[in-house]
């Protein structure tokens, strides 16, 4: 397949697949380009994201005297496609 460049820096972008997609993605992070049946496939994969990502709860400790703060969580991402280019 021929290479595709980025229209801003004109650097080539680099070729990921993306579960069942292919975006290609400018190395200097000015964006990304896909084809309409791969953005079609991202958004039915954020869409099942969002269905099966209901509100996830953890019990609560129990406090004792030893504890120490917890670990901060890492940051919770808004949507499926956010995961994908972090």
């Amino acid at each position: 397949m021929e290479s595709i460049t980025c229209p801003q820096c004109s650097a080539e972008m680099d070729e990921r697949r993306l579960g069942e997609a292919t975006v290609n993605q400018c190395p200097e992070g000015h964006g990304v380009f896909l084809a309409r049946v791969d953005l079609g496939v991202l958004i039915e994969a954020e869409t099942d994201w969002h269905r099966n990502a209901g509100q996830h709860t953890a019990p609560m400790p129990r406090i004792t005297a030893d504890m120490t703060a917890p670990p901060s969580t890492g940051r919770v991402s808004r949507a499926w496609v956010e995961t994908l280019f972090n």
